[in-house]
């Protein structure tokens, strides 16, 4: 009996342990708050039918548990002709957009930017109390060297000023490098190259999931092994090397999703404008 009882206290500070260090079983919903109609299919998948277009979906991803409400991407709401040049419709500005999942903006804990498109970016002003997670090499790069000549412009101005004024104000992280869990059980990757150093993200879990956002634009992309519009076209070998990476990390091809699909609201349970992924 002594032998038992002491086996058990043995096994007390493990057990205390693992329920400490838990991570989160969050929640995933996909948020379309506008659609881009008749957009050309070749600038989504390089190669295809020149005359082809579809609709496609513009997203933000919520993601809660362990105390935080996260957003993958802000998505844009200056609609000028300048800068939303695609035409959305069907548009509902995103912070009113999170209202339909029940969160209200200044609830928003962390936003992790995918890259520094507009359509992406754009909307960090809406969420003022969010910490913004953004590639240490990606916020260098279009605060500096796209500018100079030889470089790749592709932010705008608006954003970029508001991204600078929040790392001033001590609510930017810089994300150095691959393979990062930034909060527990979310993992940041790069290697993709849609923008200087874009990242995408998994979410542990029971099934764990990968947000690729641009870094795969649509579910053709990973089923046809077509590539996306890359930061240079020599990087466009490694995108496809990463939709299988990206595949063996959330387990299964159907647990990666796409940054601009519609299919994503036909494939999980959607209300309005919200899938429920997980």
């Amino acid at each position: 009996m002594a032998t038992l009882i002491s086996l058990i206290l043995l096994l007390i500070p493990s057990i205390q342990t693992t329920t400490a260090t838990a991570k989160p079983e969050y929640t995933i919903e996909a948020i379309r708050f506008g659609t881009i109609p008749q957009f050309r299919t070749a600038s989504l998948v390089i190669g295809a039918d020149p005359n082809e277009k579809l609709d496609i979906a513009t997203i933000i991803w919520l993601i809660r548990g362990g105390g935080r409400t996260i957003l993958f991407d802000t998505g844009y709401y200056r609609q000028t002709p300048g800068f939303d040049r695609f035409g959305t419709v069907d548009f509902v500005r995103p912070d009113e957009a999170v209202k339909l999942a029940g969160v209200q903006p200044d609830e928003v804990t962390d936003v992790i930017v995918s890259h520094i498109h507009w359509d992406h970016m754009g909307g960090i002003s809406l969420f003022p109390k969010a910490t913004i997670w953004i590639q240490k090499d990606e916020y260098q790069y279009y605060l500096g060297g796209a500018y100079q000549p030889g470089g790749k412009p592709g932010g705008e101005l608006e954003d970029l000023i508001e991204l600078l004024r929040r790392n001033v104000t001590r609510k930017v992280v810089l994300i150095d490098g691959d393979d990062r869990e930034i909060l527990p059980g979310i993992h940041v990757y790069t290697g993709a190259r849609h923008t200087y150093a874009s990242q995408y993200i998994k979410i542990d879990g029971t099934p764990a999931y990968v947000l690729a956002s641009d870094n795969v634009y649509l579910y053709r992309n990973i089923d046809t092994k077509t590539p996306i519009a890359t930061f240079d076209p020599v990087d466009r070998f490694a995108n496809v090397a990463a939709f299988d990476r990206m595949i063996r990390l959330a387990g299964a091809r159907e647990r990666v999703l796409p940054g601009h699909d519609m299919l994503i609201f036909s494939r999980f349970p959607t209300r309005d404008r919200v899938a429920k992924i997980k």
